[in-house]
C-alpha cells in the first residue's frame, strides 16, 4: 500500500510539473553595435533543473512560437532559430544604440483537458521578453503583447548582483495591480511578490546567478481552437535575468 501511495504521489507531482512548464528567453542584457547577439529559447522549469530537449515530445507541443526583436527606433524584425543542444537558438545584430526588446509569443498550442486535476479545459498563451542594452542609455523595454500578458523591464540601471530590478506586468496593454509574480533560481528556491498599483514589482538580485520570473492569469473567455472547445485561456509570461 505504501508503494502504491508513493507511485500515486510521483504521478501527481510529475503531472503538475509538466503543466507548470514555461517558455523563456535567455540572452545577455548588454550588446554592442555591429556584433551578433545570441538568443536562446528554453522550455521547462529552471528551478527544478528541467530544460526540455528541443527535439523531444514535450517541446514539440510548444515549438510553433514567434520570435522577434524591436529596435530602439521601433523597427520590428523576426528572428529565425535552429535547434542547438537544449535550446532553439537565433541571433540579431544591433545597428543602433538604445534598448532592444526581444519577444516570444506562442498561442498555437493544442487545447488541454485538465479536468482530472480540477483545472478545466483551456487554451495556452505563452509570452516571454528580454531586454538588450546597447550603449550607455538605459530605458524600459517595449510593450509587446496587446492581446495577453507581458513583463516589461522598467529598470533604469543594468542588472548586476546586489542591485535592484523593477519589472512591470501588463495585461492587454494595461498595468495589473495585485498580480502575483514568482521569482525562481536553481535548487528549488523561489519568492512570491505582488505588483503595486502600477503593476510593478521591485526586488534585489542578491546572487550572481540566473533568475527566471513567471506570472500567470486566467482569461475567462471560452472558445474553439482547431475544432476543440475550451473554457478559458491560460496566459503565462516570463522574464529571465542571467547574471
Amino acid at each position: 500500500m505504501k508503494a502504491y501511495n508513493l507511485i500515486l504521489l510521483f504521478l501527481l507531482l510529475t503531472s503538475k510539473a509538466t503543466f507548470a512548464h514555461y517558455l523563456w528567453i535567455e540572452t545577455s542584457e548588454t550588446g554592442k553595435k555591429g556584433e551578433e547577439q545570441t538568443i536562446k529559447v528554453h522550455y521547462g522549469e529552471y528551478t527544478y533543473g528541467v530544460v526540455e530537449d528541443p527535439n523531444g515530445e514535450n517541446f514539440a507541443a510548444v515549438k510553433d512560437f514567434e520570435l522577434w526583436v524591436i529596435a530602439p527606433s521601433g523597427k520590428k524584425q523576426p528572428i529565425k532559430t535552429t535547434i542547438k543542444k537544449n535550446a532553439f537558438v537565433g541571433s540579431f545584430t544591433p545597428k543602433e544604440n538604445g534598448v532592444y526588446t526581444v519577444a516570444l509569443n506562442n498561442k498555437e498550442i493544442d487545447v488541454i483537458d485538465y479536468t482530472q486535476y480540477d483545472f478545466g479545459i483551456f487554451r495556452t498563451h505563452y509570452h516571454s521578453t528580454a531586454k538588450v542594452i546597447v550603449g550607455s542609455e538605459v530605458k524600459s523595454s517595449a510593450t509587446t503583447n496587446d492581446s495577453g500578458l507581458t513583463i516589461v523591464n522598467a529598470s533604469t540601471e543594468k542588472a548586476k548582483a546586489n542591485a535592484e530590478v523593477s519589472l512591470q506586468v501588463l495585461y492587454k496593454g494595461e498595468p495589473v495591480s495585485e498580480q502575483e509574480v514568482d521569482i525562481y533560481i536553481a535548487d528549488l528556491w523561489s519568492k512570491k511578490l505582488t505588483t503595486n498599483e502600477k503593476g510593478i514589482v521591485t526586488f534585489k538580485l542578491p546572487w550572481a546567478t540566473k533568475y527566471t520570473v513567471e506570472t500567470t492569469r486566467k482569461e475567462e473567455t471560452p472558445g474553439t481552437y482547431k475544432g476543440k472547445d475550451y473554457e478559458f485561456i491560460w496566459h503565462c509570461a516570463t522574464y529571465c535575468i542571467p547574471l
